[in-house]
């Protein structure tokens, strides 16, 4: 039986409004998804991928904007005309959405189960027992390790994947035609995403439902996606097959998307970013196996500046007021050099030990045993005063600069802050003068220095994050996870920034991401971390092309490719 068309979305236009002023977000757009169909809907942030799902929902947010031309049909019903209630109805029962954030999306106060039966209840006329059943089956449909457990479990007692996993549950509990998944594995592990992404695939085969899957990640699209569409500034400029998309893109943007991420065939000198497409520049200059083998002799030819020997960090969790402490090893026996100059890149699942063991670095987790040498000087050893000297030299970029900025302080001042601090600068107009020359060697103008946190994009609070990092003029900056919540042109901005101050002021980096592809294009030694312990350690090419542990060929294997 052939397929029919379950969505048609109709030169659809929708405005926001500021004061007097109206904005123009999505241009006009048109499209189809057919019954039991997934269709991928592409472009960065501010593309308008999000805001044209929300108004399918009916959940455009009511006072600031609307629908000024357009209707959007859903098995043949025009839902721009639905009031309010008649919404309720098809919320949930017909169309249901994963969101990006599950954290966010979930009740902190509720317990998963309860959250996923509240939903039943509401659409269906199963009793309480009934519903607990369904629920419980819900959790084994979508794979989570004990679905008793976590049925119980707060949101904050489960993983990052397991909370999307509850997510997904939520969404297919009343077996909705259409499910809308926005950005739901952006911030998780390559495996993870694997997992999710093939869970997704096979409850779409199972229910006969249709998909919108939205992303800025092409790659990851392609492996979910029949047809794909990609935004641009509130339009659709392109709209095809998979294969057609990848292999025959027509627009300039297309091409951009597909270029931008760091490639695991070849090392660019240079990511090539959106901007250098649009206006025609060629980004192809590429860093051999020669030049960077000369490069690694001078690099290693020197004493390490740190040395992490036989690190441990041991935790000790209690089951009730009189249960019996059991001890958990989340660093165990780690050990590496680090040199002057080098990228090392940290990789490994969530849980992986990657993050404890940066924080025993930076001295904000005392490590239970082993030795940190910082210019052959034990750190772990070091007084209140000697720490407080040592901050200045080792520093990190978070992975969510929003939530390390305070909202109440200009960025500028946010960025004087420790330099007075740590003494750097004579005195406050020394400091503003040197923060507006890290405010342009971040990319960004004199302009920014009296703005606020909130008025920034994502991209540019990292750069803000950054210029933050390196005005202490540090020797060692820990990035963790500092691009893998960025568009992918954006994560080409800034990886292409980090490696300019690398070169421009000798910093050495500790890069940790779950981004597999973006570790390899930074890193120098790769390191590959599983169950707090070093799993694999050598040259990042070396590891790509042969792996020798299982663990780390399925993380490799996990790779988004594309076609």
């Amino acid at each position: 039986m052939p397929n029919t068309v379950l969505l048609q979305v109709k030169d659809l236009s929708i405005s926001f409004f500021n004061n007097e002023n109206e904005t123009k977000i999505i241009h006009n757009i048109s499209y189809d998804l057919n019954t039991n169909e997934i269709l991928g809907i592409v472009g960065e942030s501010g593309s308008g991928k999000s805001v044209s799902s929300l108004a399918i929902l009916g959940l455009l947010p009511k006072a600031i904007s609307k629908i000024t031309s357009g209707a959007i049909h859903f098995n043949s019903q025009d839902l721009t005309s639905l009031s309010a209630k008649e919404f309720q109805n098809i919320r949930g029962n017909d169309i249901a959405m994963i969101f990006q954030e599950p954290m966010s999306s979930l009740n902190p106060s509720m317990t998963c189960g309860n959250q996923v039966i509240e939903i039943i209840l509401q659409h269906t006329n199963l009793s309480k027992t009934e519903a607990k059943a369904e629920t419980i089956a819900l959790f084994e449909k979508v794979k989570l390790p004990l679905p008793e457990r976590v049925y119980k479990a707060y949101p904050h007692e489960i993983s990052g994947g397991q909370k999307q996993r509850v997510m997904i549950a939520m969404a297919i509990a009343c077996k909705p035609k259409l499910l809308i998944a926005d950005e739901p594995t952006t911030a998780l592990d390559v495996t993870v995403q694997k997992d999710i992404i093939e869970l997704l695939k096979q409850l779409q085969a199972e229910k006969n439902m249709s998909i919108i899957f939205i992303s800025h990640d092409l790659a990851l699209v392609s492996e979910i996606a029949d047809r794909i569409l990609v935004m641009y500034q509130g339009a659709i400029v392109e709209q095809g097959n998979v294969s057609d998309i990848f292999n025959k893109p027509q627009h300039t943007y297309t091409k951009a998307l597909l270029s931008s991420k760091p490639s695991l065939e070849i090392r660019l000198k240079r990511l090539p970013t959106i901007k250098d497409f649009m206006e025609g520049n060629s980004i192809t200059e590429t860093i051999s196996m020669a030049q960077r083998k000369t490069a690694h002799e001078a690099l290693y030819n020197k004493p390490a500046l740190l040395e992490v020997k036989n690190l441990e960090k041991e935790y000790l969790s209690k089951s009730g007021w009189f249960g019996k402490a059991e001890s958990f090893k989340a660093v165990n026996q780690v050990s590496f050099e680090l040199y002057e100059g080098e990228t090392l890149g940290l990789v490994g699942e969530s849980g992986c030990g990657k993050s404890t063991l940066a924080n025993a670095i930076l001295l904000l987790d005392k490590s239970t045993a082993g030795q940190i040498l910082y210019h052959g000087i034990d750190i772990t050893k070091l007084n209140t005063t000697e720490v407080r000297k040592l901050r200045k030299d080792i520093q990190i970029i978070f992975q969510d600069p929003y939530a390390s900025l305070n909202p109440r302080i200009p960025v500028g001042k946010a960025i004087m802050e420790p330099m007075k601090v740590h003494g750097i600068g004579s005195s406050d107009s020394d400091r503003k003068e040197k923060v507006l020359n890290l405010l342009l060697k971040v990319g960004l103008d004199d302009s920014y220095f009296n703005r606020y946190p909130h008025e920034f994009s994502g991209g540019q609070r990292q750069r803000i994050g950054i210029a933050r990092a390196i005005a202490l003029e540090p020797k060692l900056i820990i990035c963790d996870e500092s691009v893998s919540a960025l568009d992918i042109s954006v994560q080409a901005q800034v990886l292409n920034l980090l490696n300019d101050l690398k070169d421009n002021f000798g910093f050495t980096y500790i890069f940790i991401s779950h981004d597999l592809a973006v570790v390899k294009y930074m890193s120098d030694q790769l390191l590959v971390m599983n169950n707090g312990k070093v799993e694999e350690m050598d040259d990042a090419d070396i590891i790509y092309e042969n792996p020798k542990k299982e663990y780390t060929k399925k993380l490799i294997h996990a790779i988004p490719k594309g076609l």
